[in-house]
């Protein structure tokens, strides 16, 4: 494994690969890294000749500053991990390197709709700062094909939609199914700042998705949220949303025609960690 810090020696390294013929499969974090991360590479390993990850925190995504600073960082288990799994190449750039000018400004990119439902509503700016990092860590690997985890669902539909405002249309995507601890709760850094109790309730987002599965049926969708909701609140969860939407492009669904493909998403806070999850339904 053959670790970089600077995109310029990065870069000069992926050219000559590039030259001899190599894919590349690249999957970006921020680290923290679990068994989820882990299944990513491995199928990155199976479809690439080498896969690149890199791990780096984006100041530019948190549009909360303490909830940046109370982000997990664990490099040396990371580092650990992915050269025990097999991994080719680890990028791990400072600040600095991938933005030397500061985060605060940068380019803006028109999303559409995507920016300002669920995770954009929630998260103002959130979006704008995932694309910024992903458009730039692109711009230094040129990958053949991108990872991305389900568990993020609205974030893989909003890298789509840069990799069509970037004209990258050549690069796959490869949305890797959401892997889960055995009680259900969906893998996620973030599950390291849950204390015992906020751990032992955690997994009922999941139970409560699978409910709305069950209780899915044609007509009004209203009132199978507003339960979901109710029931969260109900386990001491503060909740942001319960949303049905339409699989293929996010439209939020108050009806279902018994036809469209649609998925169940949700976000939640036990105290101050806050969860996000969802559940194809049909």
């Amino acid at each position: 494994m053959i670790l970089f810090k600077k995109a310029t020696d990065l870069r000069n390294y992926l050219d000559v690969q590039a030259i001899k013929g190599n894919t590349i499969g690249f999957v970006p974090t921020m680290g923290a890294l679990h068994e989820g991360h882990i299944s990513l590479l491995e199928v990155s390993k199976k479809e690439n000749n080498l896969t690149v990850c890199s791990v780096f925190v984006n100041p530019a995504q948190f549009n909360d500053p303490n909830d940046f600073k109370k982000y997990p960082v664990t490099i040396e288990q990371d580092i650990h991990m992915l050269e025990s799994q097999g991994c080719d190449i680890v990028f791990m750039p400072p600040l600095l390197e991938m933005y030397p000018e500061g985060f605060a400004h940068g380019q803006q990119y028109d999303l559409g709709y995507l920016e300002n439902i669920l995770e954009g509503k929630y998260r103002p700016g959130h979006f704008q700062g995932v694309c910024r990092i992903v458009d730039l860590l692109l711009d230094i690997v040129h990958p053949h094909r991108l990872y991305l985890g389900q568990k993020d669902y609205q974030q893989c539909l909003v890298i789509k939609k840069l990799l069509e405002l970037t004209n990258r249309t050549n690069i796959e995507i490869r949305i890797c199914p959401t892997l889960r601890e055995p009680d259900g709760l969906a893998m996620s850094s973030r599950n390291r700042r849950l204390s015992e109790d906020e751990r032992s309730h955690a997994p009922i987002i999941f139970k409560i998705l699978n409910e709305i599965k069950k209780d899915l049926k044609t007509g009004s969708l209203i009132k199978i949220k507003e339960k979901a909701k109710k029931d969260l609140q109900a386990n001491g969860f503060t909740v942001d949303y319960v949303e049905i939407a339409d699989a293929e492009d996010l439209s939020l669904m108050d009806d279902w025609n018994g036809d469209q493909k649609l998925v169940a998403l949700m976000a939640a806070s036990l105290n101050e960690v806050r969860l996000i999850d969802n559940l194809s339904l049909n």
